[in-house]
């Protein structure tokens, strides 16, 4: 070994060795500093939420009420909050508390109940908070480590940490729809951590906390993908709900009818088509009579849609998802059979009308 390479490799060691010296003079695992750095790093950006709802009393005089607390985050230099939308839902006021111990009135911006997320805003100096960046949450892998930041039982500033227990799975928000894609976490997650965000080893967000199996954490948490909200900011803040498509009819999944001995194909049957929507407008046929099945009466001799865009189509919950991966204006094919006659239309899909 020449002596340029014992050098470099005496070097070598030394810096590592150095780099060890320093841990242990510090006290703290590498895991513990990363820890450490993203918990300074991220927990300004993160809230806490009250709403606050008016009650009376017996001489009919408002009394303000504490209903409840939850998280959020700020996205952005103009104030934007994001949070769960259950967490906002029943509130006649917001109070939001920033790290600094600092209260401000929260505005609600915008919502979409599907998806159970909100955008607030606050009127505060930029140089008053950080913000948060949310990533593309596509390339999530089990196993990975996550931390969850929020306010666990009004506990402000919390870290918990963990990994990426399971991706892909389907939660029911507050309204019944399904919300897909959901990340499963063995982060804790308790009541109070709502709308808080789900962070990756770079201190990126990746996902929002919002529901847990149980009054308490079993090692069980979900988090609404980054993604998902990526794609309904700028609706949320602009136009204050999501611009979805929509079909404009009122379905019955064949199965149902198969259950009362009715030979129908696997799809939906179009009980009623709304006047004017895009499924109207293509011409798609709703039901024609009512036809009496055992002790129902059933709907009949509206089109049978089979497929979207390829897709197959056997109960609402699909015929929502698929319609709405697409945005309003765009044009797709649905196959369905009418009478027994396999047709094949094009239909330009229209914004839903705002809730």
């Amino acid at each position: 070994m020449t002596y340029r390479c014992r050098t470099f490799l005496s070097i070598f060691i030394f810096l590592i060795l150095q780099g060890a010296v320093v841990h242990a003079l510090s006290g703290f695992s590498p895991e513990e500093e990363e820890n450490i750095r993203i918990y300074q790093d991220s927990s300004p950006a993160v809230v806490n939420i009250t709403s606050i709802t008016v009650k009376y009393d017996f001489r009919f005089r408002p009394i303000p009420a504490e209903e409840g607390t939850g998280t959020g985050f700020l996205i952005d230099k103009k104030g934007h909050i994001l949070t769960n939308f259950h967490v906002i839902e029943k509130a006649q006021k917001l109070l939001i508390t920033l790290s600094d111990n600092s209260q401000l009135p929260g505005k609600v911006v915008g919502v979409d109940p599907n998806n159970d997320l909100a955008v607030l805003r606050i009127d505060a100096p930029p140089g008053q908070y950080s913000t948060l960046e949310l990533i593309d949450s596509s390339n999530l892998m089990v196993g990975q480590k996550v931390l969850a930041l929020g306010n666990p039982f009004g506990l402000k500033q919390t870290l918990t940490t963990g990994i990426v227990s399971a991706l892909g799975r389907t939660i029911e928000a507050q309204n019944g729809r399904k919300i897909e894609g959901v990340i499963q976490t063995d982060a804790a997650i308790n009541p109070g951590n709502s709308g808080g965000p789900l962070l990756n080893r770079e201190g990126k967000v990746v996902g929002i906390n919002t529901a847990i199996i149980g009054p308490g954490n079993f090692g069980i948490g979900f988090a609404i993908p980054a993604n998902n909200v990526l794609k309904i900011i700028p609706d949320l803040i602009t136009h204050g709900y999501v611009r979805r498509p929509w079909l404009g009819v009122e379905p019955i999944p064949t199965i149902h009818l198969k259950q009362l001995g009715l030979d129908v194909p696997a799809g939906i049957l179009v009980a009623k088509v709304v006047p004017g929507a895009s499924a109207d407008r293509a011409g798609i046929r709703g039901a024609s009579q009512n036809l009496v099945a055992g002790n129902y009466l059933i709907p009949w001799g509206g089109d049978i849609i089979t497929h979207i865009d390829n897709t197959p189509i056997t109960n609402f919950e699909e015929l929502a998802s698929r319609v709405e991966a697409f945005s309003p204006g765009d044009t797709v094919k649905v196959r369905l059979m009418r009478k027994r006659t396999p047709m094949e239309m094009e239909v330009t899909l229209l914004e839903r009308p705002k809730p």
